[in-house]
């Protein structure tokens, strides 16, 4: 099967390309960094350079993959977490999620592809009332903080759009927080600092996804074996920041383990 991957470059792109052309598959792999070329090519993957932002771009790349199947994973986290100016953080993956979308599902569309998957998240857009653990029923926060009211809006668009997209099929992937290889390395950062909040005893919970089988669940998507990605584990703040901070400064974070995609709440 030919796959076209936009935003191959970033973690989950790290750990999705093998698992692809390990199952056979044929990958064009997007990046817009031409120096991360040549790691794509390491993957095992055909590289292409494209702005996601750029439409004409887009479409042309998408047209030469002649792909069957385009996978959504661009975001522009790769500079760390900045939890204090939450909106700045994510405006450029905000602008991927809404503008970047519309111009892969047109590209996806007119290449002739049939199935078209997309990151989203689940966490901290759940709703606040009700149990601590959300399904797809459950709806999404319907009153956002400020500082996370645009990022909530950038989620609810790309969902919007890939789940209406035709003729192509739209899927949406709804990803729990990422740990594991080149995806933790910011909470490292954090607790390193003594920058992670803990809010109230700690009991808050978080749902967490090892990138590795966030990448399995994209290609069970993919070759439509829906259940099959595995078990992911839960990362535990506590038993990590045990390796980095004194003790005298630790408290205890608590998480909860939760299967599928991540599914919980902040």
């Amino acid at each position: 099967m030919r796959v076209f991957v936009a935003g191959a470059a970033g973690a989950i792109g790290q750990q999705l390309l093998p698992q692809l052309v390990a199952h056979g598959h044929q990958v064009t792999a997007a990046t817009r960094n031409p120096a991360k070329a040549g790691r794509l090519r390491e993957l095992g993957a055909e590289p292409t350079v494209v702005d996601g932002m750029d439409a004409v771009a887009v479409g042309e790349a998408v047209a030469r993959a002649e792909p069957d199947v385009v996978i959504h994973q661009m975001t522009a986290l790769a500079g760390g977490f900045d939890l204090r100016h939450f909106g700045r953080m994510f405006a450029v993956t905000n602008q991927l999620r809404t503008r970047g979308t519309d111009h892969l599902l047109a590209a996806a569309a007119a290449a002739g592809a049939r199935r078209f998957i997309a990151q989203s998240y689940t966490g901290w857009t759940n709703i606040r009332e009700g149990g601590p653990v959300k399904t797809e029923d459950d709806p999404l926060d319907p009153n956002p903080p400020p500082a996370q009211r645009e990022t909530l809006a950038a989620i609810r668009n790309l969902e919007r759009a890939v789940l209406a997209a035709a003729p192509v099929e739209g899927i949406v992937l709804r990803y729990g927080s990422f740990y594991g290889p080149g995806a933790s390395d910011a909470f490292v950062g954090l607790i390193r600092k003594r920058r992670m909040p803990i809010i109230g005893d700690g009991a808050g919970v978080w749902s967490f996804l090892h990138i590795r089988d966030a990448a399995a669940a994209t290609v069970a998507a993919l070759e439509e074996r829906a259940g099959e990605a595995g078990t992911p584990l839960a990362a535990r703040l506590a038993e990590l920041a045990a390796g980095l901070l004194p003790r005298a400064g630790r408290r205890r974070a608590s998480t909860r383990r939760h299967l599928a995609a991540g599914e919980g709440r902040t």
